[in-house]
């Protein structure tokens, strides 16, 4: 084990240029001109003082506090940790076929990060993965050890089309089967097809919005709701209401729900209360902001449970660079205050330095 790790600190000093490349999934942008000299040495420095602090796995211990600078340094930067997912080959492996472009990061060696980085609750392990393989990852966990399912409707509902394309696929290449398959066959409850049709969707993203569509789904969706009980039947079983839900876009929707609300009084978020998975979806499709804010907020109340706090990471790590703005100005709306503030409160030593890192000021 320490001579593997000794090769893999090795490759993992290299400039990351000399690693190979992958096949990427999206069309690649212009190449930019290269960098200076002194960047270019610069960054070689960077990714091996991160190398070595990945290194002393196997009982020696790890340079912690090197990691929570680079958290720091390397916020909002993905292009940073994907050069070093390539330059540290020990650790990390090129996925191929329909998970190519993604920088797998190998079982065993999860395991050691767990254990090695223990005190940073698995932020370490989680910031280091490439993004499609945290979902695939989590998605896994929630069918596979029969969790409740918000947090597959989160990665299903708060994705871009392109991102949760890329989960599905590094969940091909890290499992040998699709996630659509284990949600058909796992999720044996009322919301199999909800889910189903939440993680196989592929919305348009564009801004277009047909208020005569949204009138008239609205209008569908304050029906379904009125039947509800005399029916008998949960709303998660309603067709339209799923087809709504896990085809429309997200702009398309948000004007629906404010239609709903205009018609009914309140928000359909309310008239779901008893239905906690399409509550969930509606939440995150409606404003994922607000849903994060309230997803943290729970993470430190006195009663918090082990998944309840164990969130607190899973939203930190997957939103730092995606709207984490909105969050911080969602948490200051929601209780009068600032989300750095609760977290250096609520949290301690390198794990709450690892976050706030994360979090930015």
């Amino acid at each position: 084990m320490q001579q593997f790790l000794a090769q893999a600190s090795s490759n993992g000093a290299a400039s990351p240029r000399a690693s190979a490349s992958p096949v990427h999934l999206r069309p690649q942008p212009k190449r930019e001109k290269e960098a200076p000299p002194a960047a270019a040495a610069a960054m070689a420095d960077e990714h091996q003082e991160l190398t070595r602090a990945f290194s002393g796995m196997g009982g020696l211990g790890v340079d912690e506090t090197a990691l929570v600078s680079a958290l720091g340094r390397w916020r909002r930067q993905p292009e940073k940790r994907t050069q070093f997912r390539r330059s540290f080959p020990g650790f990390f492996s090129l996925s191929a076929g329909a998970a190519a472009g993604i920088e797998r990061c190998e079982d065993e060696f999860v395991r050691h990060l767990e254990a090695e980085f223990s005190r940073l609750k698995d932020a370490a392990v989680l910031w280091a993965m490439h993004p499609w393989e945290r979902d695939a990852r989590w998605a896994h966990h929630v069918l596979h050890r029969a969790h409740p399912p918000p947090v597959l409707v989160e990665v299903a509902c708060t994705r871009a089309a392109d991102d949760l394309l890329g989960a599905r696929r590094a969940y091909h290449a890290l499992y040998h089967r699709s996630i659509e398959e284990d949600v058909a066959y796992l999720v044996k409850d009322a919301n199999a097809n909800l889910l189903l049709g939440l993680v196989t969707a592929y919305r348009y993203e564009g801004q277009h919005v047909s208020e005569e569509l949204a009138k008239e789904e609205a209008k569908a969706l304050a029906a379904a709701v009125k039947s509800a009980p005399a029916t008998t039947k949960l709303l998660v079983q309603n067709e339209q209401v799923v087809r709504v839900l896990a085809t429309r876009s997200k702009p398309q929707l948000r004007a629906t729900f404010k239609i709903y609300k205009e018609l009914q009084g309140k928000p359909l978020e309310e008239d779901l209360a008893g239905e906690p998975c399409l509550q969930e979806a509606v939440k995150c499709l409606d404003a994922p902001a607000n849903y994060f804010a309230e997803v943290i907020s729970a993470a430190f109340k006195d009663d918090a449970d082990k998944q309840a706090k164990a969130a607190l990471t899973r939203v930190v790590v997957s939103r730092a660079e995606a709207d984490m703005d909105e969050i911080k100005d969602a948490c200051a709306k929601q209780h009068g205050s600032k989300l750095v503030d609760a977290v250096a409160k609520n949290t301690h030593g390198l794990y709450r330095d690892a976050l706030l890192a994360m979090i930015g000021k």
